[in-house]
This record gives C-alpha cells, sequence and structure tokens, in this order.
C-alpha cells in the first residue's frame, strides 16, 4: 500500500503539536501494516460511499480514501471539527 495525501493535510498536520504529529505517523504506519488494527478503530463515515475515518488519539481522527493501493489521506483534526468538514 502507498500513502498519499490531499494538500490540506499537509497544513492539517503542520498545525498539530508535536506529540500528535508523532502519534499522526504511528497511526500511518499502522494502517499501512494493518489497515484493521484495533486501536485504529477505521470506520466508513457516516452518509459517504467510500470515506473512513481512523482515530488518532481519543479526539483526533484522520479521514482516508482507498483506491487499488493507495491510501489517500484527506485531514488530520480534532473528532468534531473534523465531522463538521466531513
Amino acid at each position: 500500500m502507498i500513502l498519499r495525501f490531499a494538500v490540506t493535510f499537509d497544513s492539517d498536520y503542520k498545525s498539530l503539536p508535536r506529540r500528535l504529529q508523532m502519534a499522526v505517523e504511528k497511526k500511518l504506519a499502522m494502517l499501512l501494516e494493518d489497515s484493521k488494527h484495533p486501536s485504529l478503530r477505521v470506520k466508513k463515515m457516516e452518509g459517504f460511499d467510500a470515506i473512513f475515518e481512523a482515530r488518532i488519539t481519543r479526539g483526533y481522527r484522520f479521514t482516508f480514501q482507498r483506491k487499488r493501493d493507495i491510501y489517500f489521506i484527506v485531514i488530520a483534526e480534532n473528532t468534531p471539527s473534523a465531522l463538521r468538514r466531513g
């Protein structure tokens, strides 16, 4: 699998504190290794056909789409805000 990032992801990632950036890196590595890893808690986003969310921490998620062998990572931010941007 390959990771690709939306333009918006870069600014989302840079705005996070360093400890959360490290958590994002860890979770993205997990996604590549085992997308069904229990700590990711991957689930399909309600109201969207092909957009999923995965857990970074209790309050932070990242959203992504999977197309063939590519994970397209869209955003990484606080859960309530991430859900509003949907």
